[in-house]
């Protein structure tokens, strides 16, 4: 069975996303998140903290979604004419297990008559017909009332199984838990296209089996996964560690003042990570109750930090040019009168062209998603380097409360809702009867390797959510500017990196082993801090450690 879209390590799957529109309330959105963090913080010597404020709250949408699991699943409708005529074909729809479960093996399917019932949407008994659907699967047009409706009908009349005809996206044909133990046949999902196929090839009179061919949950693309998110901590740890020790040896060389306030790093407080907290739980809520408006927000919000995290990163690398450094006219223009470089304004012009490119084709399943990981690993990227936990308790609050926030809105909140399932899932997939159809873009997106009979159903990716990389790679960081401060050879920094690594590992082997998805920050926080904790208990520094006091200037490390 395929699950769809699903996460390689969080396994959260993303619905599907045909319809494009614009995300103009982004803009308005994020400066408001902004102004609220700078006035909570606001105040003498705290330009930093407001620096970085609009970004914190950027940053709490990329922890929304850290794990989830869908139900829907894509399978299979073999379709065959009973006058002979032209070979079998096979014809992708999408059901929910939850109402019953399809065979793997297609010889273990039931062949069944198809009836051609879509000129009634099956929501009354009135729509029956005289005779019913008696060991029929029959086919009904969507809308007018609920799945749980069409298929209690259906199952009451004879049928062995239903197939819901749309001209739409197809959708998670969803139910709650009393509705699921109710019925005892399978409902599936088919396009209007595929339909008109069936029967203009096959003519009216046909016989249909369903099925779900049986795929390994792990996939090649898994490997690509791994180096994306290992390599992005490591090199989001390292990059930041390495640059907030320069900035404070030559603070220590000079002799007048302050450091230049420029790009800032933030100490987060435990008060700022009980509002980032807050602010995760409202927006996933909100998400829950408006996602059809709140989606373009978090598409829009995605794409203002992903070009600035680009620009971050690529700026470096830019100024080591030796050429084209000329600068723009004196003028009186907001920013353009500091006369920065015209090469900084092209690189500028440059990302924000590949957020727009992004927003514009973000559906294109065949490219579009190179864009969105090269995106998304710069806005992690920058994330690690302007966030900057300042001891290890801030590390360890910060890490404690994101795994209960992920824990109570999977596994608790499916017993707080009407439909039974996790606000997580239903944000994470869609609502079923979403409008939009859209989905949320913070993640890192690889195409599935393995070939597979389901291919003509979508293209298949696995995803991994930025909060699975940022959360455990702020600790990362941490690790790395303390190896510095005492001196120890990065030895911190190693262990982390490879605990993290370990710890995908082992959400890997749990994915294959309980076959359903797991949650990362079960096993990555746990391998992650037992490690960093250990190790320093190990070398008797737990109490620096702990408070991340005693800087020490290590020119040879710089």
């Amino acid at each position: 069975m395929r699950r769809r879209r699903h996460c390689a390590l969080c396994t959260y799957p993303c619905a599907h996303a045909r319809k494009t529109q614009g995300a103009c309330a982004a803009l308005c959105a994020g400066a408001l998140l902004g102004n609220i963090c700078r006035r909570l913080w606001r105040g003498p010597g705290d330009m930093a903290a407001a620096a970085a404020a609009a970004a914190l709250a950027r940053l709490a949408a990329a922890f929304l979604l850290l794990a989830a699991q869908v139900a829907c699943e894509y399978g299979m409708v073999h379709v065959v004419s009973e006058t002979g005529g032209p070979r079998g074909r096979d014809y992708c729809v999408l059901y929910n297990p939850q109402w019953a479960h399809l065979p793997h093996d297609l010889s273990k399917a039931s062949l069944l008559q198809v009836r051609d019932w879509t000129s009634s949407v099956l929501c009354s008994p009135a729509d029956l017909p005289p005779k019913g659907f008696s060991n029929q699967i029959p086919l009904v047009a969507r809308g007018n009332c609920t799945f749980y409706e069409k298929v209690r009908l259906a199952q009451g009349s004879g049928a062995r199984g239903l197939l819901i005809v749309s001209k739409e996206a197809l959708v998670p044909p969803g139910g709650n838990k009393t509705q699921y133990e109710e019925i005892g046949i399978p409902v599936a999902l088919l396009s209007y296209r595929d339909m008109l196929d069936i029967f203009q090839t096959f003519g009216q009179a046909v016989r249909a089996a369903l099925h779900a061919p049986k795929e390994p949950m792990l996939d090649y693309n898994m490997v690509i996964i791994f180096l994306m998110a290992v390599g992005t901590v490591a090199l989001g740890g390292y990059w930041a560690g390495s640059r907030d020790v320069r900035k404070r040896y030559m603070k220590h060389k000079r002799d007048d003042g302050p450091e230049k306030q420029e790009d800032e790093a933030v100490d987060v407080t435990p008060v700022m990570i009980c509002v980032f907290v807050v602010m995760c739980c409202s927006m996933l809520v909100l998400l829950y109750f408006f996602y059809d408006q709140l989606v373009y927000v978090i598409i829009g919000i995605f794409c203002l930090a992903s070009s600035t995290g680009l620009y971050s990163c690529l700026s470096p690398l830019v100024q080591r040019l030796p050429f084209c450094k000329c600068r723009v006219p004196d003028n009186s223009l907001p920013y353009f009168h500091k006369r920065p470089q015209v090469r900084t304004l092209l690189l500028a012009l440059l990302c924000a062209a590949v957020s727009v490119v992004w927003g514009i084709f973000r559906n294109e399943d065949q490219w579009a998603w190179i864009l969105q990981d090269a995106l998304g690993i710069a806005f992690c990227l920058y994330t690690l380097k302007t966030i900057r936990l300042p001891t290890f308790k801030a590390c360890t609050l910060l890490l404690m409360v994101l795994f209960i926030y992920d824990v109570f809105f999977v596994f608790i909140t499916p017993f707080l809702t009407k439909s039974g399932n996790s606000i997580m899932v239903e944000v994470a997939t869609g609502p079923s009867d979403s409008a939009t159809h859209e989905k949320l873009p913070m993640v890192l997106k690889v195409p599935r390797l393995n070939a597979s009979p389901l291919a003509l159903c979508d293209r298949p990716f696995s995803l991994l959510g930025f909060g699975d990389i940022l959360v455990p790679g702020l600790l990362v960081a941490y690790c790395h500017r303390f190896d510095i401060q005492v001196q120890s050879s990065r030895v911190y920094f190693v262990a982390c990196t490879i605990a993290y690594g370990i710890g995908l590992l082992v959400t890997f082997m749990a994915l294959a082993l309980m076959q359903r998805g797991q949650p990362a920050l079960l096993y990555l926080v746990p391998c992650t801090l037992i490690t960093s904790c250990a190790l320093a208990l190990w070398r008797r520094e737990l109490g620096v450690f702990w408070t991340g006091s005693g800087f020490a200037v290590n020119t040879s490390l710089l």
